[in-house]
């Protein structure tokens, strides 16, 4: 069995509102050294295969159909077990 962790994040050139809300509320709290701030989602997915390269192309699929918008979201993974 393995376990993957996956990481979505907006690209750099796509505006991430939600991560300037939460910046500007930190900003509130007198947080002033928070320069900027990006929202993205992590995600832990186990697999019933002990076969590493299988696993990497199939989560790359599940990324990019359903995991991650990827016209406006990059992701990576990182396999463990």
């Amino acid at each position: 069995m393995l376990k993957a962790k996956v990481y979505v994040t907006i690209k750099q050139s796509v505006l991430d509102p939600q991560g300037v809300a939460v910046q500007g509320a930190l900003h509130s709290m007198g947080f002033q050294e928070v320069e900027s701030l990006r929202i993205g989602k992590y995600m832990e997915v186990e697999l019933n295969t002990d076969d590493r390269e299988e696993a990497e192309a199939r989560l790359k699929v599940m990324c990019e159909k359903l995991l991650a918008n990827t016209v406006v979201e990059n992701y990576r993974f990182e396999l463990e077990g």
